[in-house]
């Protein structure tokens, strides 16, 4: 689980830096792929 979260992170970053428009918006999902995981960590660690 951490290696995807590393590859979402780093394709992301990727998209970010090497264009506009579509990757943009690629960019922020695969960059929100973290928070969201550390969210649902924390939900399911309460639990």
């Amino acid at each position: 689980m951490p290696l995807l979260i590393a590859a979402a992170s780093l394709f992301g970053l990727v998209a970010a830096l090497t264009g506009d428009g579509l990757r943009d918006v690629v960019a922020w999902i695969a960059l929100a792929v973290p928070v969201v995981a550390v969210g649902w960590a924390m939900v399911a660690r309460r639990s």
